[in-house]
């Protein structure tokens, strides 16, 4: 099943199309060319194949007409079916866009992005995969609040990639405090991010600081979640945890909610309806499915 974590760093990119070009240029040294728009192409792979693929995220640069497109997979574990696949989205994609194409495999977890570079063999002579991969050694440490400000989608990577070390306190720091300049739905979005990634001694750091009274909060929304937020026990507080996991995960997998839905959600007093929707909310295809999927 497609976690959390697996979509947030996906809402990353969604949320900031530019972020894979940058991070392929910057990080990885690939060499793009000449581009002046960046979107969100469609990752369904069925025009082309009778069976159903589906990428995580296609990226298509433009300069008036598609430059280049970029395959996004995120990869939390190993998976030898997955990495099966990646060949056929490329050549499938190649196809369908008309224009070179690159897979960006983004791995938090330095064992796996080990594995995911291994070069895939396809059995024609000369021709072989040797996947991108983002993992960890190259995803920069971001704790200046200034350039988590700039970049924010970078800076919850960074969250996500380190903060199970002892830096990963100073990591949401920056977080936090970048956080002012954002909608209170992705700046919601981005702190749970940040804390959910944060290891046992990172958050003990961050908390203990907070306690000191050190360090000011620089928003009303990032003070009252990191005061309040881990005090709601009561039922109210679960049910409304319950809401709002569940409206971000739908949008982080690029729903679009209309007032109907987005009540009904909202008016649901019932926390086993609740969790019932949350877990099948990352692997429907729609809304309207999510409403009339069968209890799990």
């Amino acid at each position: 099943m497609v976690s959390m974590k697996h979509e947030g760093l996906l809402a990353l990119f969604r949320n900031r199309p530019t972020l894979a070009a940058e991070l392929l240029r910057e990080a990885l040294g690939v060499e793009l060319p000449p581009w002046s728009e960046a979107r969100v192409e469609s990752a369904e792979f069925t025009q082309v194949v009778p069976t159903e693929y589906r990428a995580d995220l296609v990226i298509l640069l433009l300069d008036g007409k598609p430059i280049l497109a970029i395959v996004v997979e995120v990869q939390l574990s190993r998976d030898g079916n997955k990495r099966e696949s990646w060949p056929l989205y490329l050549t499938s994609l190649r196809s369908r866009v008309g224009c070179p194409v690159v897979l960006l495999v983004v791995a938090p977890n330095a064992a796996v992005a080990r594995w995911c570079a291994q070069p895939i063999e396809l059995g024609h002579p000369g021709f072989v995969l040797r996947p991108l991969v983002l993992g960890p050694e190259a995803i920069p440490v971001i704790v200046d609040e200034q350039a988590a400000r700039e970049d924010p989608e970078l800076a919850v990577l960074s969250a996500m990639a380190h903060g199970h070390k002892e830096v990963g306190a100073a990591i949401a720091r920056a977080v936090l405090g970048a956080a002012q300049g954002l909608d209170d739905e992705r700046c919601s979005f981005y702190v749970d991010l940040t804390m959910a990634s944060l290891g046992t001694a990172a958050r003990e750091g961050l908390e203990g600081l907070m306690k000191s009274g050190k360090y000011e909060y620089q928003t009303e929304f990032v003070r009252k979640w990191i005061v309040q937020g881990r005090q709601e026990g009561r039922e109210e507080g679960l049910l409304k945890g319950e809401r709002t996991a569940l409206l971000k995960v739908l949008n982080a997998r690029g729903f679009q909610l209309d007032d109907v839905a987005r009540q009904r959600i909202l008016e649901c007093t019932e926390l086993a309806q609740l969790e019932r929707w949350l877990d099948q909310a990352v692997t429907v295809r729609s809304v309207h499915e999510l409403f009339e999927a069968p209890p799990a």
